[in-house]
């Protein structure tokens, strides 16, 4: 029973990202949607900041970044203003930064593999395209025109999450494309980090089910 507990929240976070992912075209459209789809995002945000909470010293930081965030994000609602809005997507990049950062620490020191490790994997590829989609819509909102557009009507933060996802799994149709060269190397920097953070983990893992297998013979 307690593996099953302990396993639960790595579910959710995985779960609430994908769903974040999959309705966000949904519902990138008209103000009753987008305040929805705004409640739908800090899901995964606070989830991710409850896991942070079981490791030490990560905690703190992650609720001061969520509080801004959040603040900015109902603030920018009622007012909207493009130094807070380009704020919230700014203050959500460092946030997605330490949760990867805090949840890449708790596989890198797993001693032994849990179901709970796999999921936290997966959550962690995720977040890497959160964090850059958080990073082009701070740019797009300073630098507009930084980022080319997508198909004709398409919505902008549908376009920059579209962009981040299939940029970090490294395919690159070539339908979005970054117009200035210092948005160019990261687009470069966030194809790499995915095929790096791929072989690194698949590394912990076999490591650390090679030093499980002689203590559970023993």
């Amino acid at each position: 029973m307690k593996t099953k507990a302990s396993v639960r929240p790595d579910l959710l976070l995985v779960l609430s990202i994908l769903l974040v992912i999959l309705l966000y075209p949904v519902l990138d459209r008209g103000d009753l949607h987008r305040a929805i789809l705004g409640a739908l995002f800090f899901m995964p945000v606070i989830l991710a900041t409850v896991e942070l909470s079981k490791m030490r010293g990560w905690l703190w930081p992650s609720v001061l970044t969520m509080s801004g965030a959040l603040i900015c994000a109902v603030v920018s609602t009622f007012h909207p203003s493009p130094i807070l809005v380009g704020a919230k997507w700014s203050i959500l990049t460092v946030f997605f930064a330490l949760t990867v950062g805090g949840l890449f620490s708790y596989i890198k020191n797993a001693r032994s593999i849990l179901d709970s490790h796999l999921y936290t994997a997966i959550s962690i590829y995720l977040l890497l395209g959160m964090l850059w989609f958080a990073l082009y819509s701070a740019i797009d909102v300073f630098y507009p025109g930084a980022i080319g557009r997508g198909a004709a009507g398409g919505e902008r933060h549908s376009e920059l999450l579209y962009f981040s996802l299939v940029t970090l799994s490294t395919i690159g149709y070539g339908d979005i494309v970054p117009i200035h060269g210092e948005v160019r190397m990261l687009a470069a920097l966030e194809g790499l980090t995915g095929v790096l953070y791929v072989a690194i983990t698949v590394a912990l893992l076999v490591s650390s089910y090679k030093r499980q297998g002689p203590s559970d013979e023993s």
